[in-house]
């Protein structure tokens, strides 16, 4: 998901003034309180088939149910609406659901198959640029029939079930949202843990607990108000003003790096992440940077270790490979061919391409993402250094950069990528398959077929030897330029537990396990 969403959870540090037992505190019983979160994430749609980002998807998870779900940590779905999921028959291209009974819309009609089958018909028909759609790409067709939901894919896929538990799988009222278009306005109807009471673009979301919720939740948790803050900066603001009782993705990198533990008026966890943000170049015909040797240069010249300590002050671990650190299959493939800085490489293969002299492109970022501009600024610095590239770079409010890169118009980009689930393959297709999100015209026969190959194994460990592939072919084409690896961090009031639990990596964002102590 684009961060615009595995995390295997290697890690989990958790500093309080009251130490770590603090978190093991019941909560206050009947404490029905509002509790405050700030996030730099924007949302994007209210509506599941028109968005495919961090934010959007944290609501979505809160609001939608899925057939499946995550638990904190774990790495194989669990039903949620579904009351059993299962593939049937053999070769792993049909897997059937039973829904639970007893699941209400908040108009207050039931959910049958049919629900489930529209919303997941309307993904695919919609295919919205910037929708999920790409997600459920081996998906052929789907059936219902009662509390029964069969679905068909065109090639045998492992994955299908951990897709199922993404936000491509929320369930929505077929009487409320269109089956053409998108949705309009600011309302939600879904069967998640929480109601979307209001919501006021790029300000605020109110959700009350959702009380007909049935589900894979003992607790549906406290009110909750998620605020939207455009920068950092203002986060950083908000949260120093104690406006807001938990402050998570993301404060500025010099307030995460000087995170204090005998601060005893806040919470702190710190966890490993799968969260990744990568260079993606736009490899087309009449692009400057179509040529692989002028994309091989670049990774040259790329200085992810400075990148990590001066931008985001060692709050980032540098990454040399498309799948990181952690998740099954990873490498260091780009390493392994570009493993020192070297002007002179990068040289030889521009004359080799017999292109002119600097080669000028054009770098897009959004603003008010984190440290986007002074990354944009420091990969601009490294890669101008050597008089081989001269780089324009220019800034954009986050629905029209995506807009502008889906649509083909950015040499450039630098985007964060938050798994969509626990498995490699949430690294592969997405990124650089044919038809990828991430759009930046790459095509790879090899690389399909990899990705293919590797979803017919139910047992994931045995996909290792595709993945790694994958990686290498990725590293010789160069259509994206791994950067870094981010941690999780979430900064609570000494009031407020469960912060550790409320993102993980995989998309969804837990709020109701946010308590006051």
């Amino acid at each position: 998901m684009r961060s615009v969403r595995m995390r295997i959870l290697a890690t989990l540090l958790v500093l309080a003034a009251a130490g770590v037992g603090a978190w093991q505190l019941l909560p206050a019983q009947n404490d029905d309180r509002t509790i405050t979160v700030g996030t730099t994430d924007a949302v994007t749609s209210l509506d599941p088939a028109g968005a495919y980002d961090a934010g959007s998807w944290a609501l979505f998870s809160n609001v939608f149910q899925s057939l499946l779900t995550f638990e904190p940590g774990g790495a194989t779905p669990v039903p949620d609406a579904a009351k059993s999921c299962a593939f049937v028959g053999s070769g792993l291209r049909t897997y059937r659901c039973e829904l639970r009974e007893g699941l209400t819309f908040p108009s207050g009609r039931d959910m049958t198959a049919e629900d489930v089958k529209y919303s997941f018909d309307r993904v695919k028909k919609i295919n919205s640029e910037v929708g999920p759609a790409s997600l459920l790409s081996t998906l052929r067709s789907v059936s219902a029939k009662g509390l029964t939901v069969t679905f068909r894919l065109s090639s045998p896929d492992a994955t299908f079930p951990f897709k199922v538990a993404t936000g491509a799988g929320s369930i929505v009222d077929r009487t409320k949202y269109p089956a053409n278009g998108l949705r309009t306005g600011t309302g939600a109807d879904g069967t998640g843990p929480y109601d979307l009471t209001t919501y006021t673009k790029e300000k605020k979301a109110d959700l009350a607990p959702n009380e007909r919720y049935k589900g894979a939740l003992k607790d549906t948790g406290r009110p909750v108000e998620l605020r939207y803050y455009g920068d950092a900066d203002k986060l950083d603001a908000a949260w120093k003003a104690k406006q807001i009782d938990v402050a998570t993705r993301q404060l500025p990198p010099e307030v995460l790096s000087g995170l204090n533990a005998s601060d005893p008026d806040q919470r702190v966890s710190v966890a490993d992440s799968s969260e990744t943000r990568n260079l993606y170049l736009n490899t087309r015909a009449g692009s400057p940077l179509h040529d692989t040797r002028v994309r091989q240069a670049m990774a040259w010249l790329i200085d992810r270790e400075r990148l990590a300590a001066t931008v985001y002050d060692g709050t980032v671990d540098p990454l040399y490979s498309l799948i990181p650190t952690g998740i099954t299959g990873h490498t260091t493939s780009f390493f392994d061919l570009y493993p020192k800085l070297d002007p002179g490489k990068a040289k030889q293969l521009l004359t080799e391409a017999g292109v002119s002299l600097p080669v000028r492109f054009t770098y897009g970022y959004a603003t008010g993402r984190g440290a986007a501009a002074e990354e944009a600024a420091e990969l601009k610095r490294e890669l101008e250094a050597s008089g081989l590239f001269q780089v324009t770079v220019k800034g954009y409010e986050w629905t029209d950069f995506q807009k502008r890169w889906v649509s083909g118009k950015l040499d450039a980009y630098a985007v964060g990528w938050v798994a969509d689930y626990p498995d490699p393959d949430t690294f592969g297709s997405p990124l650089v398959g044919s038809g990828a999100t991430m759009n930046t015209g790459y095509r790879s026969k090899a690389v399909d077929q990899l990705i293919q190959d590797s979803q017919r194994y139910a047992d994931r460990t045995e996909a290792t030897e595709d993945f790694r592939e994958l990686q290498q072919a990725v590293a010789r084409d160069v259509p994206v330029i791994p950067l870094w690896q981010a941690k999780e961090y979430v900064v609570t009031s000494e009031a407020v537990g469960g912060g550790q639990y409320l993102s993980d990596g995989t998309g969804g964002f837990r709020l109701w396990r946010l308590t006051w102590i």
